[in-house]
């Protein structure tokens, strides 16, 4: 789906028409949120957008994850792998790059797989038993903190700084996978990405700045040069800003809901608006992981970059120690205190 506009505005008329199904919505995902889970015998860390789509869980789990290899870890992502076809006796099972499509596991699935090993699993406790016996010393769940399938050691809940909590609604009056006070209870850790200023976060919750960074070869690739864009995620004007951001051309942009399926047919098309607007033809890593090789359109690679690099680093430092602790003081039946 693409987000209506009126999602993030202020809660006007329809909003409030549509107020009553969301209060529904919101009241299931409350109770989801609130719901007790079992935990995984290695530490777990759960990411979790704020709204609907386009928050930046899945580069926030990829910076995590760098982070976390170069302190020596071995993580693991788990993902219920979006948009993907079950396979009948294959849940849960490892991406494997050479063999599986978009369609297999899922386009975030295929970003996560190329940096370490990721687990497509609809029963995360199965998918966390599998990564344990692949040799992984850490689970990073990547849309876990919403499902309430494992408990996490460390919840982190993922904000746009541009966009916030949108209007403050629910579906389907507004973008909020969950009441706002439900889930910033949630949360230990609040990441906030971009400059912007529309979420003002709670005082007392802890709070890091991000940013996304666009390949350094994209930019020297792309700039001045006349494009043609196009994007199927939840909000396809952030890729339009960071082409322009880059110094791009941008002579036309075509959007489509998040996660679309491209036909031959929509990729034939592509391929001649920007023959047309005599344009490179450009579109998103998500896109790309997705389309594969049947369309000759450039990927933009961007990361996830921490304002406070050192920050993110000793936190997940302390949540490891602290998550180890208890494992230890579990089996030998000795309670202790929590480390700082």
């Amino acid at each position: 789906m693409h987000a209506p506009d009126f999602w993030r505005e202020s809660r006007g008329l329809l909003a409030w028409i549509l107020s009553p199904l969301s209060a529904l919505y919101g009241a299931v995902a409350r109770y989801r949120l609130a719901r007790a889970a079992p935990s995984a015998n290695i530490p777990a860390i759960a990411i979790g957008g704020l709204t609907l789509g386009g928050d930046g869980k899945t580069p926030l789990a990829l910076a995590l994850a760098s982070v976390l290899m170069a302190q020596g870890e071995r993580p693991a992502f788990l993902t219920r792998g979006f948009g993907r076809r079950r396979k009948t006796g294959e849940d849960p099972f490892v991406v494997d790059l050479s063999r599986d499509s978009a369609k297999d596991a899922g386009d975030e699935a295929l970003l996560l797989a190329q940096l370490a090993p990721t687990i497509v699993c609809a029963d995360r406790k199965a998918g966390a038993r599998l990564a344990e016996a692949q040799g992984a010393s850490i689970l990073l769940m990547d849309d876990g903190l919403h499902s309430r399938r494992l408990e996490p050691d460390l919840a982190i809940l993922v904000v746009d700084a541009d966009y916030g909590a949108g209007n403050g609604f629910c579906p389907p009056s507004g973008p909020l996978r969950a009441p706002l006070a439900a889930q910033l209870s949630r949360a230990d850790l609040l990441v906030l990405i971009g400059k912007g200023e529309a979420f003002t976060p709670p005082p007392k919750k802890l709070v890091l700045r991000a940013r996304f960074a666009p390949a350094s070869e994209a930019v020297a690739r792309l700039k001045g040069k006349k494009v043609f864009a196009f994007a199927g995620i939840g909000r396809p004007g952030k890729f339009a800003a960071t082409l322009r951001e880059i110094g791009a051309d941008l002579v036309g942009f075509r959007w489509f809901p998040d996660h679309h399926a491209y036909s031959s047919r929509d990729l034939a098309s592509l391929a001649r608006e920007a023959e047309r607007r005599d344009a490179l033809l450009v579109t998103t890593q998500k896109d790309s992981a997705r389309i594969g090789s049947e369309a000759p359109a450039e990927s933009v690679p961007v990361k996830l970059e921490f304002d406070q690099p050192g920050a993110i680093e000793e936190l997940l430092t302390a949540a490891l120690l602290r998550a180890r602790a208890e494992r230890m003081s579990r089996r030998s039946g000795v309670r202790s205190e929590l480390l700082p």
